[in-house]
């Protein structure tokens, strides 16, 4: 074991540790071991002995060439020894060369690297410092695309320097700048297109005007014009379209600017905002009152015309900036509040020639909004209504012209004395009057100088009107049906309201006839005025005529003030005279003042005979009526207290007397009797009276049909109790007669009677 373990040492060089294991861990091993191992180094040695015993003689040999050798090498040394003197030496130098070499070779190196760095750092710094140029210039869309360049190109090529990082983070500060500085334009352009808009609106009504007007003659004559003084169409100076006066180019940047900025939507939505609360700063009159002046108007719709004229240009060449929507949108609420606002103001207008005026200006407005594919509604509604109210100042302007011709008028009739003054006349009035032509001068027209005078103005209110139809788009028919209804209205309304007027002062009766012939005449000329309509307008004659009621408020207005003025004269005979109730015989005939009385209505009544049949018996009703009521009033009056029998027969006489009157039919056209049921009532009381029919009344009473069934108690009573009291006052110094107390008992009996029956019918 033992030999083992030696020899497995001996032949392992480096691995000792299994066998120095198994020597320790065997049992009395370990000297074992030590002596095996003394014996073998005994042997070793022996043999080394041997071996150096065999070379000895070499070893000698070897010793001996060895110090041949030393003299050999300390020569070998000396020379190797300057050799490395005189390379060190050299060395030396030549080291330092490197290190100097190297150092300039890394110098080299360095400046090939900065030079490098800087190429790739210049052009960063030259496009920074162009950036902040183009932001001092405010080119604000080239400086948005070179801050592109520079953050998504330039930068990242560059390494991360702190200047480059305090150029990293400058840059949303200089696009924050950028955006902030291109709203401000916005801003700036949206102030000033505010205050193109009126010029442009203006530009474009002037090129709708030239447009309407245009016609070949008109285009042949500037051509030939523009040829004589050598312009071409090119060589014209100025914008030749509206939109050409507002540069449109900030909104365009901006629009760019908030493209690239990705916030084009955003910038949309905030463009569309402020233009549509211009919109409504512009549909707000900035005058205050646009009836003032006709300045104030085409300032108005020149500010609100030139406002969507510019929008819809930036339609079609606003990449997206409007929509056809919003368009539409926006101009139908600003449409209404338009019309709204003529409506409004127009209202107030009472000046005809600016009523004209501002029609012209709508209807430019109206042609200018279709070149530019507007929708016009309600606009030409509002031009019809306008038309209702021009109607309205036109003849309220009228009003005054009647009420001069009115207050200068005398009311007679016309009376011309030669040929020139008849003629002018004619000329002025369709009269159609055959029998005057034959008669000599003087010649006298039924009419006064009224008809012809309101005849020519209401051919001029004509005149007028149809100056504000023109143009409308309305044909021949529909404009003279409009000019004839106009006409109408003024005659019927206008001039009869100012002859209603005239009316309230008093009139002499003359003036009221002449009046009511001079309407007549007025409406029998309606349908000359009706042809000229038609030949003015080109439309077809209309033959129909005016209704005959046209002035028959102002004839019932007359008629109603004869009837009022016959009334009062009447009133005034019976007031002038007195009667004397306590007359003891009658005169036998009628008295004096009611003879006068209807002769003087027969004179009146004769003079009415131009009147209309209606007109005359209406007077002659209302002058009867007038008499048997005053006649009955008068017999019946409390203030009388007495009436003799004499008086009573004198009033009968003058009854008598109204009752031929009425009876001789005194005009045409009346019923016949009709007169004298107006003196029945009066007539039955006296009848009764006078006849002493008192059996027959009161078998009578209260049946309808009997002889005196317009008698009521109460009248016939009251007359009975004043016969009384006259024959008691003419009987108290005298003795009665039997037959006159019989008749003052059967007046008592009656008496007592009548007022038992008016007792009944209370």
């Amino acid at each position: 074991m033992t030999n083992a373990t030696i020899q497995e040492i001996e032949g392992i060089d480096d691995y000792w540790g299994p066998a120095f294991r198994s020597v320790y861990e065997g049992e009395g091993g370990h000297e074992a071991f030590v002596q095996q191992l003394d014996e073998r180094i005994k042997q070793h040695d022996k043999e080394i002995e041997k071996l150096c015993n065999f070379y000895y003689q070499g070893f000698i040999d070897s010793i001996r060439e060895l110090l041949q050798v030393r003299s050999h090498a300390e020569e070998l040394h000396a020379e190797i020894s300057n050799v490395d003197a005189n390379v060190k030496e050299t060395t030396e130098g030549l080291c330092t060369r490197a290190e100097e070499l190297i150092r300039a070779r890394r110098a080299e190196l360095n400046i090939a690297a900065t030079i490098e760095k800087m190429e790739l750092c210049l052009p960063l710094l030259t496009t920074y410092s162009k950036l902040k140029t183009q932001v001092e210039a405010k080119r604000y869309y080239p400086a948005l695309k070179t801050l592109e360049q520079l953050e998504h190109v330039l930068l990242p090529r560059v390494g991360p320097y702190k200047w480059c990082a305090q150029i990293s983070a400058d840059i949303p500060r200089l696009r924050q700048s950028i955006q902030d500085a291109s709203m401000a334009d916005l801003r700036d352009f949206l102030e000033n297109i505010r205050k193109l808009s009126p010029q442009v609106g203006a530009m474009a009504l002037k090129q709708t005007q030239e447009m309407l007007g245009r016609s070949l003659a008109n285009i042949v004559k500037s051509k030939k014009d523009m040829a004589v003084l050598g312009i071409s169409n090119k060589e014209s100076v100025g914008p030749q379209c509206p939109h050409e006066l507002v540069d449109f180019s900030p909104l365009h940047r901006c629009l760019h600017i908030h493209s690239v900025l990705g916030a084009k939507n955003e910038f949309i939505q905030y463009y569309r905002a402020q233009r549509k609360q211009q919109a409504r700063l512009v549909l707000i009159p900035s005058s205050g009152n646009l009836h003032d002046s006709i300045q104030s108007m085409k300032s108005y719709l020149n500010a609100v015309l030139g406002f969507f004229i510019l929008e819809e240009h930036l339609l079609t060449t606003g990449a997206g900036l409007v929509s056809k929507d919003w368009l539409l949108d926006t101009w139908s609420m600003s449409v209404t509040k338009v019309a709204s606002t003529l409506r409004t103001n127009t209202s107030l207008i009472t000046d005809p020639t600016l009523m004209l005026s501002i029609k012209h200006q709508i209807m430019l407005f109206i042609n200018a909004l279709k070149c530019y594919g507007l929708p016009t509604d309600p606009l030409p509604l509002l031009l019809q209504e306008m038309a209702e109210h021009y109607t309205e100042v036109l003849m309220q302007r009228w009003v005054v012209v009647f009420r001069d011709i009115l207050d200068n008028a005398s009311f007679l009739p016309i009376e011309v004395e030669n040929q020139e003054q008849y003629d002018g006349v004619m000329d002025t009035f369709p009269y159609e009057g055959e029998e005057l032509e034959s008669q000599p001068f003087p010649r006298k027209f039924p009419f006064s100088s009224i008809v012809p005078a309101v005849y020519v103005q209401v051919k001029e209110f004509i005149y007028a009107w149809l100056k504000y139809s023109a143009g409308l788009g309305l044909g021949g028919g529909s404009r003279a049906a409009a000019a004839r209804h106009s006409a109408s209205l003024l005659l019927s309304r206008s001039f009869t309201g100012c002859l209603s007027a005239l009316f309230r002062r008093p009139l002499p009766l003359m003036q009221l006839v002449q009046i009511i012939v001079d309407t007549k005449y007025l409406e029998d000329a309606t349908s000359y005025l009706y042809e000229f309509i038609s030949n003015i307008t080109g439309s077809e004659v209309v033959t129909t005529q005016a209704a005959g009621s046209m002035f028959q408020a102002a004839r019932d207005d007359a008629e109603q003030q004869i009837c009022e003025k016959l009334e009062k004269k009447v009133d005034e005979f019976l007031d002038l005279e007195n009667y004397d109730w306590l007359l003891v015989e009658p005169t036998g005939q009628a008295s004096a003042f009611v003879t006068d009385m209807l002769s003087y209505l027969s004179g009146v009544l004769t003079s009415l005979e131009h009147l209309p049949e209606r007109a005359r018996v209406a007077a002659v009703r209302a002058a009867t009526n007038r008499i048997a009521i005053r006649l009955r009033n008068l017999l019946l009056d409390p203030a009388v207290r007495q009436v003799s029998s004499g008086a009573l027969y004198q009033l009968d006489l003058d009854v008598i007397q109204c009752e031929q009157f009425a009876a001789g039919e005194p005009v045409p056209g009346l019923r016949e009797g009709e007169l004298l049921e107006q003196f029945a009532s009066l007539r039955q009381l006296l009848d009764l009276i006078t006849g002493w029919d008192w059996s027959s009344y009161l078998h009578d009473v209260g049946i309808e049909g009997g002889k005196y069934a317009l008698v009521t108690p109460r009248d016939a009573a009251t007359l009975l109790e004043k016969l009384k009291e006259a024959e008691q006052k003419s009987s108290v110094f005298s003795v009665l007669k039997k037959n006159e107390r019989d008749r003052r008992k059967l007046l008592d009996t009656v008496l007592k009677q009548l007022k038992q029956l008016q007792n009944q019918d209370g």
